[in-house]
């Protein structure tokens, strides 16, 4: 009797359709678009953090990764969130961006658009409110599709890949409007019938997301959905940075205070201050914008939920 391997192995790269060359060559102008953008708004880069005490805890379960280096537990990072949230409060500009490494071993058995080790281009604006935050995305997509679309006009023929500037601004729904009319698995359903990209807004998740002071129970978040069933490309809100409400939120989320205390000894002596940003998944763009079916197509060394790796 045989028996079917309990997890997939990666042996090689595979690209599926397509070149190597084309595909990074199309990623090497779309990371140039960003930083032009980003950077002639004002924005200063910062380099990322990849070992700290804290982490973003996430709003879905993932094993920890972490190590352990002189006696302290150090955990690899998930997102910048809590470190750009204390680095635009601390500096005197009107925003930050990083483009940084993430780690998240999700548990999920099989997915096109996970992989275990990422990258996430992460932006915070200082003071700044959603509107201004989704204002800023939206140029900024439609800045990175137009010049990729200008620069690799041969990459995307042979690629196969159409794009389309999108329009602004982007349509927006709020959450509990598409769980009501999709169910639960509302944004896979409507990222399959939009042709452009938009926005969900108003989700209950991470205790650093803002509530929304005029509606109970209600969050200033939000998350830009690409069309042709791509789904999520970026997740952000505007941020809480009040001692006494991120404690509560800490603990109706029946999280540990001592898993943030660093980030909570800023918080109680007013060293954060109000914020909004998000963080754009560059592999997930990348696979957008060449129209792969496969996230395992846009990188040369995949590292893919329930898989061995070797290389």
């Amino acid at each position: 009797m045989t028996t079917e391997p309990l997890m997939k192995t990666t042996t090689h790269p595979q690209n599926g359709n397509g070149s190597y060359s084309q595909i990074f060559r199309v990623q090497t102008e779309a990371l140039r678009a960003m930083h032009d953008f980003l950077s002639g708004r004002g924005l200063i880069q910062l380099m990322p953090v990849i070992l700290s005490p804290i982490t973003d805890p996430l709003n879905h379960s993932v094993d920890d990764a972490y190590i352990t280096y002189n006696g302290q537990k150090l955990q690899l990072t998930k997102s910048m969130i809590l470190h750009k949230q204390i680095a635009v409060s601390a500096l005197d500009t009107r925003g930050i961006y990083i483009v940084s490494p993430n780690v998240r071993l999700e548990r999920v058995q099989s997915s096109d658009r996970h992989l275990l080790e990422f990258s996430q281009l992460d932006i915070e604006l200082k003071t700044a409110t959603a509107s201004e935050f989704m204002t800023l995305i939206e140029d900024l997509m439609i800045y990175i599709i137009s010049q990729v679309k200008a620069t690799c006009a041969d990459e995307l023929e042979k690629l196969n890949a159409t794009l389309r500037i999108p329009r602004r601004p982007f349509r927006t729904h709020t959450s509990w409007s598409l769980l009501e009319e999709y169910g639960p698995h509302y944004e896979s359903e409507i990222s399959r019938s939009e042709d452009d990209l938009f926005w969900i807004t108003d989700f209950q998740r991470e205790f650093y997301d803002r509530e929304d002071p005029e509606h109970h129970g209600h969050y200033v978040n939000y998350d830009l959905v690409y069309p042709e069933g791509y789904q999520e490309a970026l997740s952000g809100g505007e941020r809480d940075y009040e001692y006494y409400v991120l404690v509560r939120k800490i603990r109706e989320r029946g999280q540990k205070l001592d898993d943030f205390a660093p980030y909570l000894e800023l918080a109680r002596a007013g060293m954060l201050g109000p914020s909004a940003g998000g963080g754009l998944g560059i592999e997930r763009l990348i696979r957008f914008l060449t129209k792969r079916s496969n996230i395992c197509e846009i990188t040369l060394f995949p590292r893919i939920p329930n898989s061995i790796i070797k290389i």
